[in-house]
Protein backbone atom coordinates (compact mmCIF):
# COMPACT_ATOMS: atom_id res chain seq x y z
CA UNK A 1 0.00 0.00 0.00
CA UNK A 2 1.42 3.39 -1.01
CA UNK A 3 1.81 6.33 1.34
CA UNK A 4 -0.63 8.31 -0.82
CA UNK A 5 -3.28 5.59 -0.47
CA UNK A 6 -2.68 5.41 3.28
CA UNK A 7 -3.24 9.15 3.47
CA UNK A 8 -6.41 8.92 1.39
CA UNK A 9 -7.78 6.16 3.63
CA UNK A 10 -7.09 8.23 6.74
CA UNK A 11 -8.88 11.19 5.17
CA UNK A 12 -11.85 8.98 4.21
CA UNK A 13 -12.27 7.82 7.81
CA UNK A 14 -12.16 11.43 9.01
CA UNK A 15 -14.58 12.68 6.36
CA UNK A 16 -17.22 10.08 7.18
CA UNK A 17 -17.47 11.57 10.66
CA UNK A 18 -18.33 14.96 9.15
CA UNK A 19 -20.83 14.17 6.41
CA UNK A 20 -23.10 11.57 8.03
CA UNK A 21 -24.04 10.95 11.65
CA UNK A 22 -25.74 7.64 10.84
CA UNK A 23 -23.12 6.12 8.56
CA UNK A 24 -20.29 7.35 10.78
CA UNK A 25 -21.90 5.16 13.44
CA UNK A 26 -22.78 2.09 11.37
CA UNK A 27 -19.89 1.69 8.90
CA UNK A 28 -17.23 1.09 11.61
CA UNK A 29 -19.20 -2.00 12.70
CA UNK A 30 -18.33 -3.78 9.44
CA UNK A 31 -15.30 -6.06 8.98
CA UNK A 32 -12.27 -3.98 8.02
CA UNK A 33 -12.01 -4.65 4.26
CA UNK A 34 -15.75 -4.33 3.82
CA UNK A 35 -15.73 -1.16 5.94
CA UNK A 36 -13.31 0.53 3.55
CA UNK A 37 -15.34 -0.36 0.45
CA UNK A 38 -18.69 0.62 1.98
CA UNK A 39 -17.25 3.86 3.34
CA UNK A 40 -15.88 4.71 -0.06
CA UNK A 41 -19.19 3.87 -1.72
CA UNK A 42 -20.95 6.18 0.71
CA UNK A 43 -18.61 9.08 -0.08
CA UNK A 44 -19.12 8.58 -3.82
CA UNK A 45 -22.87 8.74 -3.24
CA UNK A 46 -22.42 11.77 -0.99
CA UNK A 47 -20.64 13.61 -3.83
CA UNK A 48 -23.52 12.76 -6.17
CA UNK A 49 -25.95 13.98 -3.47
CA UNK A 50 -23.97 17.21 -3.15
CA UNK A 51 -24.53 17.88 -6.84
CA UNK A 52 -28.26 17.28 -6.39
CA UNK A 53 -28.55 19.32 -3.20
CA UNK A 54 -27.03 22.57 -4.47
CA UNK A 55 -29.85 25.10 -3.96
CA UNK A 56 -28.93 27.48 -6.77
CA UNK A 57 -27.46 25.40 -9.59
CA UNK A 58 -29.77 24.85 -12.63
CA UNK A 59 -30.72 21.23 -13.24
CA UNK A 60 -28.93 21.24 -16.61
CA UNK A 61 -25.66 22.06 -14.83
CA UNK A 62 -26.33 19.38 -12.25
CA UNK A 63 -26.90 16.80 -15.01
CA UNK A 64 -23.60 17.85 -16.61
CA UNK A 65 -21.62 17.48 -13.39
CA UNK A 66 -23.23 14.13 -12.61
CA UNK A 67 -21.95 12.88 -15.96
CA UNK A 68 -18.46 14.29 -15.40
CA UNK A 69 -18.34 12.71 -11.96
CA UNK A 70 -19.29 9.32 -13.40
CA UNK A 71 -16.44 9.66 -15.89
CA UNK A 72 -14.10 10.33 -12.96
CA UNK A 73 -15.32 7.24 -11.07
CA UNK A 74 -14.91 5.09 -14.19
CA UNK A 75 -11.37 6.40 -14.69
CA UNK A 76 -12.06 8.34 -17.90
CA UNK A 77 -11.69 11.87 -16.50
CA UNK A 78 -9.19 13.65 -14.26
CA UNK A 79 -10.62 14.16 -10.74
CA UNK A 80 -9.05 17.63 -10.69
CA UNK A 81 -11.25 18.67 -13.63
CA UNK A 82 -14.36 17.77 -11.66
CA UNK A 83 -13.18 19.05 -8.27
CA UNK A 84 -12.03 22.37 -9.70
CA UNK A 85 -14.93 22.95 -12.07
CA UNK A 86 -17.78 21.79 -9.90
CA UNK A 87 -16.19 23.14 -6.72
CA UNK A 88 -16.03 26.61 -8.24
CA UNK A 89 -19.78 26.51 -8.94
CA UNK A 90 -20.89 24.85 -5.69
CA UNK A 91 -23.07 27.20 -3.65
CA UNK A 92 -21.47 28.84 -0.63
CA UNK A 93 -24.64 27.84 1.26
CA UNK A 94 -23.67 24.16 1.07
CA UNK A 95 -22.04 22.71 4.21
CA UNK A 96 -18.30 23.18 4.59
CA UNK A 97 -17.84 19.40 4.92
CA UNK A 98 -19.32 18.89 1.45
CA UNK A 99 -17.09 21.58 -0.07
CA UNK A 100 -14.16 19.74 1.51
CA UNK A 101 -15.42 16.40 0.17
CA UNK A 102 -15.53 17.77 -3.38
CA UNK A 103 -12.01 19.17 -3.01
CA UNK A 104 -10.83 15.68 -2.03
CA UNK A 105 -12.49 13.88 -4.95
CA UNK A 106 -9.07 12.60 -6.07
CA UNK A 107 -8.52 10.93 -2.69
CA UNK A 108 -11.95 9.29 -2.76
CA UNK A 109 -11.46 7.96 -6.28
CA UNK A 110 -7.90 6.81 -5.57
CA UNK A 111 -9.40 4.47 -2.98
CA UNK A 112 -12.14 3.38 -5.40
CA UNK A 113 -9.56 2.41 -7.98
CA UNK A 114 -7.66 0.29 -5.44
CA UNK A 115 -10.58 -2.17 -5.16
CA UNK A 116 -11.19 -5.36 -7.13
CA UNK A 117 -12.76 -5.07 -10.58
CA UNK A 118 -16.10 -6.38 -9.30
CA UNK A 119 -16.17 -3.91 -6.40
CA UNK A 120 -15.35 -1.02 -8.73
CA UNK A 121 -18.12 -2.15 -11.08
CA UNK A 122 -20.67 -2.22 -8.24
CA UNK A 123 -19.71 1.29 -7.10
CA UNK A 124 -19.66 2.74 -10.62
CA UNK A 125 -23.07 1.21 -11.42
CA UNK A 126 -24.51 2.86 -8.32
CA UNK A 127 -23.10 6.27 -9.24
CA UNK A 128 -24.33 5.91 -12.83
CA UNK A 129 -27.92 5.08 -11.90
CA UNK A 130 -28.07 7.53 -9.01
CA UNK A 131 -26.59 10.44 -10.94
CA UNK A 132 -28.81 10.02 -14.00
CA UNK A 133 -31.90 9.43 -11.86
CA UNK A 134 -31.38 12.45 -9.62
CA UNK A 135 -30.78 14.68 -12.64
CA UNK A 136 -34.08 13.45 -14.10
CA UNK A 137 -36.02 14.25 -10.92
CA UNK A 138 -34.31 17.61 -10.42
CA UNK A 139 -35.70 18.72 -13.77
CA UNK A 140 -39.27 18.62 -12.43
CA UNK A 141 -38.77 19.20 -8.68
CA UNK A 142 -41.37 21.53 -7.14
CA UNK A 143 -43.86 21.86 -4.30
CA UNK A 144 -46.38 19.97 -6.43
CA UNK A 145 -44.59 16.77 -5.43
CA UNK A 146 -44.26 13.58 -7.41
CA UNK A 147 -47.14 12.36 -9.54
CA UNK A 148 -48.00 9.14 -7.74
CA UNK A 149 -46.69 6.26 -5.67
CA UNK A 150 -44.87 4.58 -8.58
CA UNK A 151 -42.98 7.85 -9.11
CA UNK A 152 -42.03 7.87 -5.44
CA UNK A 153 -40.94 4.23 -5.73
CA UNK A 154 -38.70 5.15 -8.66
CA UNK A 155 -37.25 8.17 -6.86
CA UNK A 156 -36.48 6.03 -3.82
CA UNK A 157 -34.82 3.46 -6.08
CA UNK A 158 -32.43 5.90 -7.75
CA UNK A 159 -31.40 7.59 -4.49
CA UNK A 160 -31.44 4.61 -2.10
CA UNK A 161 -32.54 1.29 -3.62
CA UNK A 162 -29.55 1.25 -5.93
CA UNK A 163 -27.33 1.80 -2.87
CA UNK A 164 -28.86 -1.34 -1.37
CA UNK A 165 -27.96 -3.24 -4.53
CA UNK A 166 -24.39 -1.95 -4.34
CA UNK A 167 -24.07 -2.93 -0.68
CA UNK A 168 -25.44 -6.39 -1.40
CA UNK A 169 -22.87 -6.94 -4.15
CA UNK A 170 -20.12 -5.95 -1.70
CA UNK A 171 -21.60 -8.14 1.05
CA UNK A 172 -21.81 -11.20 -1.21
CA UNK A 173 -18.24 -10.78 -2.41
CA UNK A 174 -17.04 -10.57 1.19
CA UNK A 175 -19.27 -13.37 2.57
CA UNK A 176 -19.57 -16.27 0.04
CA UNK A 177 -22.30 -17.95 2.11
CA UNK A 178 -24.68 -15.27 0.82
CA UNK A 179 -24.11 -16.10 -2.84
CA UNK A 180 -26.91 -18.67 -3.09
CA UNK A 181 -29.36 -16.03 -1.81
CA UNK A 182 -28.02 -13.07 -3.78
CA UNK A 183 -30.99 -12.71 -6.16
CA UNK A 184 -33.50 -12.65 -3.30
CA UNK A 185 -31.31 -10.31 -1.28
CA UNK A 186 -30.98 -7.85 -4.15
CA UNK A 187 -34.75 -7.55 -4.33
CA UNK A 188 -35.06 -7.08 -0.59
CA UNK A 189 -32.20 -4.56 -0.67
CA UNK A 190 -34.21 -2.28 -2.95
CA UNK A 191 -37.10 -2.41 -0.49
CA UNK A 192 -34.70 -1.85 2.43
CA UNK A 193 -33.39 1.27 0.69
CA UNK A 194 -36.90 2.53 0.03
CA UNK A 195 -37.88 2.09 3.68
CA UNK A 196 -34.93 4.18 4.81
CA UNK A 197 -35.47 6.80 2.10
CA UNK A 198 -39.19 7.13 2.75
CA UNK A 199 -38.35 7.66 6.42
CA UNK A 200 -36.01 10.51 5.44
CA UNK A 201 -38.55 12.00 3.04
CA UNK A 202 -41.31 11.97 5.65
CA UNK A 203 -39.02 13.36 8.36
CA UNK A 204 -37.73 16.11 6.05
CA UNK A 205 -41.03 17.02 4.37
CA UNK A 206 -41.05 20.55 5.81
CA UNK A 207 -37.32 21.12 5.45
CA UNK A 208 -37.69 20.25 1.76
CA UNK A 209 -40.80 22.46 1.59
CA UNK A 210 -38.70 25.42 2.78
CA UNK A 211 -36.45 24.81 -0.25
CA UNK A 212 -39.44 24.77 -2.58
CA UNK A 213 -39.38 21.01 -3.14
CA UNK A 214 -41.66 18.10 -2.25
CA UNK A 215 -41.03 14.39 -2.82
CA UNK A 216 -44.54 13.45 -1.68
CA UNK A 217 -46.76 11.43 -4.08
CA UNK A 218 -49.49 13.99 -4.82
CA UNK A 219 -52.08 11.41 -5.96
CA UNK A 220 -51.96 9.69 -2.55
CA UNK A 221 -52.83 12.97 -0.83
CA UNK A 222 -55.47 13.75 -3.46
CA UNK A 223 -57.25 10.50 -2.54
CA UNK A 224 -57.83 12.04 0.89
CA UNK A 225 -58.91 15.41 -0.52
CA UNK A 226 -55.58 17.09 0.17
CA UNK A 227 -53.55 19.23 -2.26
CA UNK A 228 -49.96 18.61 -1.17
CA UNK A 229 -48.77 21.82 -2.87
CA UNK A 230 -51.05 23.91 -0.64
CA UNK A 231 -50.23 22.33 2.73
CA UNK A 232 -48.24 24.36 5.27
CA UNK A 233 -45.90 23.13 8.03
CA UNK A 234 -47.69 22.02 11.16
CA UNK A 235 -50.85 21.17 9.23
CA UNK A 236 -53.77 19.66 11.15
CA UNK A 237 -55.66 18.94 7.93
CA UNK A 238 -57.28 15.49 8.40
CA UNK A 239 -56.72 14.58 4.74
CA UNK A 240 -53.02 15.38 5.01
CA UNK A 241 -52.65 13.36 8.20
CA UNK A 242 -54.56 10.39 6.74
CA UNK A 243 -52.30 10.35 3.68
CA UNK A 244 -49.25 10.68 5.93
CA UNK A 245 -50.40 7.63 7.90
CA UNK A 246 -50.80 5.75 4.62
CA UNK A 247 -47.18 6.51 3.74
CA UNK A 248 -45.99 5.57 7.23
CA UNK A 249 -47.67 2.19 6.71
CA UNK A 250 -45.96 1.69 3.34
CA UNK A 251 -42.57 2.66 4.79
CA UNK A 252 -43.09 0.23 7.66
CA UNK A 253 -43.82 -2.57 5.19
CA UNK A 254 -40.53 -1.87 3.45
CA UNK A 255 -38.76 -2.02 6.80
CA UNK A 256 -40.26 -5.47 7.35
CA UNK A 257 -38.43 -6.50 4.19
CA UNK A 258 -35.32 -4.86 5.62
CA UNK A 259 -35.52 -7.14 8.65
CA UNK A 260 -35.93 -10.17 6.39
CA UNK A 261 -32.81 -9.04 4.49
CA UNK A 262 -30.85 -8.64 7.71
CA UNK A 263 -31.80 -12.08 9.00
CA UNK A 264 -30.37 -13.63 5.83
CA UNK A 265 -26.90 -12.51 6.94
CA UNK A 266 -25.22 -15.32 8.93
CA UNK A 267 -25.64 -14.78 12.67
CA UNK A 268 -21.89 -14.96 13.24
CA UNK A 269 -21.40 -11.92 10.98
CA UNK A 270 -22.46 -9.65 13.81
CA UNK A 271 -20.82 -6.54 12.35
CA UNK A 272 -22.76 -6.85 9.10
CA UNK A 273 -25.96 -7.46 11.04
CA UNK A 274 -25.36 -4.43 13.27
CA UNK A 275 -24.74 -2.26 10.22
CA UNK A 276 -28.23 -3.13 8.96
CA UNK A 277 -30.00 -3.35 12.32
CA UNK A 278 -28.95 0.05 13.57
CA UNK A 279 -30.18 1.81 10.42
CA UNK A 280 -33.40 -0.22 10.50
CA UNK A 281 -34.11 0.46 14.18
CA UNK A 282 -33.41 4.18 13.87
CA UNK A 283 -35.83 4.35 10.93
CA UNK A 284 -38.56 2.59 12.95
CA UNK A 285 -38.08 4.99 15.86
CA UNK A 286 -38.23 7.99 13.51
CA UNK A 287 -41.46 6.77 11.91
CA UNK A 288 -42.93 6.29 15.38
CA UNK A 289 -42.02 9.87 16.27
CA UNK A 290 -43.83 11.08 13.14
CA UNK A 291 -46.87 8.93 13.92
CA UNK A 292 -47.02 10.38 17.43
CA UNK A 293 -46.79 13.96 16.15
CA UNK A 294 -48.27 14.13 12.61
CA UNK A 295 -48.65 17.93 12.88
CA UNK A 296 -44.88 18.43 13.23
CA UNK A 297 -43.45 21.47 11.47
CA UNK A 298 -39.75 20.60 11.09
CA UNK A 299 -37.49 17.57 10.99
CA UNK A 300 -35.95 18.58 14.31
CA UNK A 301 -39.27 17.87 16.04
CA UNK A 302 -39.22 14.19 15.05
CA UNK A 303 -35.49 13.53 15.13
CA UNK A 304 -34.60 10.71 17.50
CA UNK A 305 -32.46 11.50 20.53
CA UNK A 306 -28.90 10.40 21.24
CA UNK A 307 -30.28 8.32 24.10
CA UNK A 308 -32.49 6.47 21.61
CA UNK A 309 -29.48 5.78 19.39
CA UNK A 310 -27.53 4.45 22.38
CA UNK A 311 -30.48 2.21 23.27
CA UNK A 312 -30.53 0.85 19.70
CA UNK A 313 -26.81 0.07 19.87
CA UNK A 314 -27.10 -1.68 23.22
CA UNK A 315 -30.11 -3.82 22.26
CA UNK A 316 -28.59 -4.75 18.92
CA UNK A 317 -25.41 -5.99 20.55
CA UNK A 318 -27.49 -8.08 22.94
CA UNK A 319 -29.74 -9.61 20.28
CA UNK A 320 -27.88 -9.59 16.96
CA UNK A 321 -27.20 -13.35 16.99
CA UNK A 322 -30.81 -14.33 17.81
CA UNK A 323 -33.34 -14.26 14.97
CA UNK A 324 -36.14 -14.93 17.47
CA UNK A 325 -35.29 -11.97 19.70
CA UNK A 326 -34.85 -9.69 16.72
CA UNK A 327 -38.25 -10.69 15.33
CA UNK A 328 -39.96 -10.14 18.67
CA UNK A 329 -38.30 -6.76 19.17
CA UNK A 330 -39.18 -5.66 15.65
CA UNK A 331 -42.81 -6.70 16.04
CA UNK A 332 -43.06 -4.60 19.20
CA UNK A 333 -41.38 -1.63 17.55
CA UNK A 334 -43.42 -1.66 14.37
CA UNK A 335 -46.82 -2.33 15.98
CA UNK A 336 -47.87 1.35 16.36
CA UNK A 337 -47.23 1.91 12.64
CA UNK A 338 -49.20 -1.01 11.21
CA UNK A 339 -52.62 -2.43 11.88
CA UNK A 340 -51.49 -5.84 10.65
CA UNK A 341 -47.72 -6.20 10.53
CA UNK A 342 -46.52 -8.82 8.07
CA UNK A 343 -43.21 -9.87 9.56
CA UNK A 344 -40.93 -12.60 8.27
CA UNK A 345 -40.94 -15.73 10.40
CA UNK A 346 -37.85 -17.49 11.65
Amino acid sequence: MTAALDQALAWQQHSLQLVSRTFALTIPQLPESLRVAVGNGYLLCRIADTIEDDPTMPWEEKAHWQQVFLQVVEGHEDPAVFAGGFGAQLSADMPAAEHDLVRHTADVVQITHSFSASQQAALARCVRIMGAGMAEFQQHASLKGLVDMPAMDHYCYVVAGVVGEMLTSLFVEYEPRLRAQETEMQGLAVSFGQGLQMTNILKDIWDDWARGVSWMPSSVFAQYGCDIAAVQPGSHDPGFQAALQNLLDIAAEHLENALQYTLMIPADQTGMRDFCLWALAMAVLTLRRIAENPAFASGAEVKISRNSVQWVVMLSKLMHRSDGLLLASFRAGIKPLRKTARVATA
